[in-house]
């Protein structure tokens, strides 16, 4: 689990480190308004902000990759019926 935990905490931390870096580089977080009025009160704000929700996604993101890399065994949790098995039963059966 915490291998895992590693796996999707460090990527999105520095995906989000990066978009961050962009995002606020392209638009001042003081002119950022909602109905007229400033979304953030400083800067420091905006950049802490920003970047947890960048983070928030950019987990998102790789904690859905961990999620659907998983093979059939983990995602059903039962062992495969093998079919040579279940055939012979069949005809033993008839």
């Amino acid at each position: 689990m915490k291998l895992k935990s590693i796996l999707v905490l460090w990527p999105s931390f520095v995906v989000a480190g990066i978009l961050n870096s962009l995002f606020f580089t392209l638009f001042d977080p003081l002119e950022l308004t909602v109905n007229g009025e400033p979304l953030f009160s400083s800067r420091m704000v905006a950049y802490s902000v920003g970047f947890f929700i960048c983070w928030l996604f950019a987990g998102l993101s790789s904690g859905l990759t961990l999620f659907f890399e998983r093979d059939r065994e983990q995602v059903n949790r039962y062992c495969a019926v093998d079919p040579h098995k279940r055939r012979h039963q069949d005809t033993l059966a008839h």
